[in-house]
């Protein structure tokens, strides 16, 4: 929507992961090295755990675009409360193999059998599970049993586990004492400073096709990075609703000020109005004296998100009305084309059907 307006090619801030988006802060080139470490080892399990949003994901689509052309065959897992039966068939789809469903001694005799081509090939398998605090106890010792798979040079099946902080807890549990043993690193992804922060957002919009508007003052950066606490995704969510409300309210320039309009808003809509809040508690406390005036700067806050929703729907509107004018105007030039296309046919058909007459000798008055 703020795209066109701000003379975007993209949208810079979608949530979705996009390694085109990909921002190697500190912290994720630091992830993504233990990944590659993990890889030149051939073996072991490499764990990186991260806050929700931390970029996690993205971080593993990085990864598998940079082994485009390397002897790799690896699958993404995505654990959803997977058990051990459940776990091991998974993993078997996520290679492409059709296993049927209850066999576990068959599932295993094929995932081998595909280890074992795939390493005679020359190539080598890694699977990486994305939220692994996911799975129970059962599932993970199963993923371990699986790196029992051998051959003459070294382990047939390589593991990296992505998931939130709750996993370290798991790995260090006195069950997992056996896949501690097999863990060759692991890295704890935290949340961006606020050079990172303002880097990550210059990059999105780089890639977007951004060449200065808007702009973003210096007091603007760190209310950004005081709110959204470096994590990437809270970063993507708010600057989002930061550039609509840009384009809205036909603003180029962000401060502090406009930061913090955004800041009130979104805490509102999540239910943390402060304006409200804090007349409920004047009133409460016997401060008749402030209390109307905070009412009143709630009321003007709410009547400026008001006119905010109302000139969006208006922008909406004039962008249907245009489009529709649009796709008249295109029909009416098709239809004038089909129009002179017909009447020069017909005039063909006639000139043709006269050469014809002319050449049979039929009598024209028989034409």
């Amino acid at each position: 929507m703020y795209e066109d307006f701000y003379g975007l090619r993209d949208k810079p801030f979608a949530l979705s992961p996009d390694p085109r988006f990909f921002y190697g802060s500190k912290g994720h080139r630091r992830a993504m090295a233990y990944l590659e470490y993990g890889l030149q080892q051939e073996e072991g399990f490499i764990v990186i755990t991260g806050e929700v949003g931390a970029g996690k994901t993205t971080l593993v689509r990085s990864l598998f675009q940079s082994l485009s052309g390397k002897p790799v065959v690896a699958a993404q897992l995505v654990s959803t409360q997977l058990d051990a039966d459940s776990l091991l068939r998974a993993v078997c789809l996520a290679f492409g193999l059709e296993v049927p469903g209850g066999d576990k001694a068959l599932q295993l005799r094929q995932l081998e059998h595909f280890l074992h081509r795939t390493r005679a090939d020359g190539r080598r398998a890694l699977v990486v599970v994305d939220e692994a605090q996911n799975l129970d106890m059962r599932a993970v010792e199963e993923l371990r049993m699986l790196s029992n798979f051998q051959s003459d040079h070294g382990a047939l099946l390589q593991s990296f586990l992505l998931g939130q902080p709750e996993f370290r807890r798991i790995l260090r549990s006195s069950q997992m004492q056996q896949l501690r043993q097999r863990v060759i690193a692991t890295y704890h992804l935290g949340p961006m400073d606020g050079g990172d922060t303002r880097a990550y957002i210059e990059h999105r919009l780089t890639r977007a096709g951004w060449v200065g508007d808007p702009q973003l003052r210096d007091d603007a950066w760190v209310e950004i990075h005081a709110y959204t606490s470096g994590i990437p995704r809270q970063v993507n969510t708010f600057c989002d609703r930061l550039l609509l409300m840009g384009y809205m309210e036909d603003c180029h320039d962000f401060g502090a000020e406009q930061v913090r309009s955004v800041v009130a808003e979104m805490q509102d809509d999540l239910g943390g109005g402060r304006a409200t809040d804090a007349a409920e508690a004047g009133a409460a406390a016997g401060d008749w004296a402030t209390a109307p005036e905070v009412v009143t700067e709630g009321v003007e806050e709410r009547l400026r998100r008001i006119e905010r929703y109302l000139g969006i729907n208006y922008k909406l509107l004039q962008q249907s009305v245009n489009v529709q004018r649009e796709d008249q105007k295109r029909l009416g030039e098709r239809l004038e084309r089909l129009e002179r296309y017909l009447v020069s046919s017909h005039r063909l058909m006639r000139q043709v059907g006269s050469t014809i007459k002319k050449a049979l000798g039929v009598p024209r008055e028989l034409s």
